[in-house]
């Protein structure tokens, strides 16, 4: 029995209501229920030594242990990951049969640092936002209440009492969130550019940026609860669209209690084994943990043609519009006979149905970011997108315009699914990372026409031996006539060097690919991307998953453009590190 991971969660999770603490503990089968209900006990024990007798508490058993929460005040988080521990290690002690710590000692060092912890003027503020009905938003440093241009906020350090705050002024943004496996960052800008074309300033977060109002606020990785805040505190912002991550979902919960719309694009296997989420029913409770956060009278956007979705959608109360690329999907006619919301192709345009009413929204093959209709993924995304702008309110104009602008302009959907001329060539860009997402991009490169084909493929080390060959499976089925194998230094997590690479190639060889097209193998994302680049000849396609070296791609791509570079051409040194 080992604690895997000890953390405060800030809003609602998989076990949680509310704001709590969870431990992730790795325990043998055997024992692992043994372990829960040891844990239960004395979690219930020291909570009532602490006077948070009616705190919610949840133990979970699943394949790699268990889970372990209980609700906490948000004004006590730290402390109460603290409690946690004490029961766990109190619980593995009785388990083993071994003598246990003293309750009455670690409850006096407890009590102390839960005193040291607490915040009154936090409570306060936090409930005078649930009376007014809008956001509050905690963190270490700031605590804000509303939302966008109706937001305040303050130094946690310096808040107000909560009568002298002038809560006319605080209201709450149309706000979205946006989750899946795959699909999440296009989705989001889409609806972006449809806000954009109702005149409305949208802030949005993703896994690439922070944007509001078409302006870059910040780069990097903001799909979490930091990404939000950030939009969400921004007063530029009249409608907030937040990719929603699973990892941040887990590790924090969820960052907002109320939103007018949630959107799941899809659950396919990725990131099991983490955060206690072991199987495809519980990662699909994790990412629909989004429509807990839906208010009354708001809407949940599902993937019609996911069977994971259709079967969890009778657990969710809210009103859904589905969407599909296939109008004879049974979710898809179900909801157009009964008069309900539905998303689809037909005859080749967008369609939204609004109950007998069909809107059409224009060709699919019209929409750049749908590459004529070649990108089939592009096309499911532009539909996902076009319920979750259906729901905010945005109008058969704005989204249809939308649909017409977006990914016109360079760099408008970075890294996804982005195809650029360069010397003669065309690269493909994309951030494809699970099978699913690479299945999606293999058929998008099968529709560019070209002379030969170049793959660059590897993976991050926290998936499973067979999730990984998934992977180059879908990759191989391109029949690529090279594949550089790199290797993804950064995201071993665990794994040795060359490890990955090596299972990569032999699944390759399985899969039918000669050993003398394997390029075996780039040490970096970016040394990968320069062998190909050596490769390639005029008329040739490079299909480049990139993930974590962007940015360094990127410059390099640019660079060789602005310098006129020719495919065959010899490559400029590269920087001295």
């Amino acid at each position: 029995m080992e604690l895997l991971d000890s953390r405060r969660l800030t809003g609602p999770g998989l076990l949680l209501d509310g704001p709590g603490a969870v431990i992730d503990a790795a325990a043998p089968p055997a024992e692992a229920g043994a372990l829960a209900a040891a844990w239960s006990e004395r979690i219930r024990r020291v909570l009532d030594a602490l006077g948070w007798a009616g705190a919610q508490v949840a133990a979970q058993v699943h394949a790699g242990g268990a889970s372990l929460a209980f609700a906490a005040p948000p004004d006590a988080l730290y402390a109460a990951t603290e409690v946690n521990e004490w029961a766990f290690d109190a619980a593995v002690a009785a388990v083993r049969g071994e003598p246990e710590p003293p309750l009455a000692e670690a409850a006096e060092r407890l009590r102390a640092r839960v005193d040291a912890e607490r915040s009154p003027r936090l409570l306060a503020l936090r409930a005078a936002a649930a009376r007014a009905g809008v956001a509050f938003l905690p963190d270490d440093d700031t605590v804000s209440v509303g939302m966008g241009g109706g937001s305040l906020a303050w130094p946690v350090d310096a808040l107000p009492d909560a009568d002298a705050v002038d809560w006319a002024r605080v209201r709450d943004v149309p706000t979205a969130l946006v989750t899946g496996t795959n699909g999440k960052t296009t989705t989001v800008r889409l609806v972006a550019a449809m806000a954009a074309a109702a005149g409305r300033a949208a802030g949005f977060a993703s896994t690439d940026e922070v944007v509001v109002g078409g302006r870059v606020v910040d780069r990097g990785d903001f799909s979490g609860p930091m990404g939000a805040r950030q939009v969400l505190r921004d007063p530029g912002v009249e409608m907030a669209v937040l990719e929603t991550a699973r990892g941040g979902i887990l590790r924090r919960g969820l960052v907002i209690a109320q939103a007018d719309v949630a959107l799941v694009t899809n659950v396919s296997a990725d990131h099991l084994g983490e955060f206690g989420v072991y199987d495809m029913d519980a990662l699909a409770a994790a990412k629909l943990l989004v429509a807990r956060a839906v208010r009354p009278g708001g809407r949940v956007v599902l993937n019609a043609e996911d069977p994971v979705l259709v079967a969890a959608a009778p657990t969710l109360r809210s009103a859904i519009t589905w969407f599909a690329m296939d109008r004879s999907a049974p979710k898809v006619r179900e909801a157009v006979m009964e008069g309900a919301r539905a998303v689809f192709v037909e005859n080749g345009k967008f369609v939204l149905a609004h109950g007998a009413e069909r809107i059409p929204l224009g060709f699919v093959a019209e929409a750049p970011v749908t590459m004529g209709g070649a990108a089939r993924h592009n096309v499911a995304n532009a539909l996902a997108a076009i319920g979750v702008a259906d729901a905010l309110g945005l109008g058969e104009r704005a989204i249809a315009a939308g649909l017409r602008s977006f990914g016109t302009a360079p760099g408008e959907n970075a890294g996804r699914g982005e195809v650029l001329e360069l010397g003669g060539a065309k690269v493909l860009v994309d951030f494809a990372h699970n099978p699913a997402a690479v299945a999606a991009l293999v058929h998008m490169a099968a529709a560019i026409p070209a002379d030969r084909r170049l793959v660059l493929l590897g993976q991050a080390g926290d998936r499973d031996d067979d999730a990984i060959r998934d992977l180059v499976r879908s990759a191989s089925a391109l029949m690529p006539d090279r594949v550089v194998v790199k290797e993804m230094l950064g995201l071993l997590r665990g794994r040795q060097p060359g490890e990955i690479p090596a299972l990569v190639r032999d699944e390759l060889l399985r899969d039918g690919v000669p050993d003398d097209a394997i390029d075996f193998y780039a040490p970096t994302e970016l040394d990968g991307v320069r062998r190909a680049l050596a490769w390639v000849r005029a008329g040739d396609l490079l299909v480049l998953p990139i993930h974590k070296q962007r940015p360094a791609v990127e410059a390099l791509l640019a660079q060789l453009r602005g310098t006129g570079w020719t495919a065959g051409d010899p490559l400029p040194e590269p920087a001295p590190d």
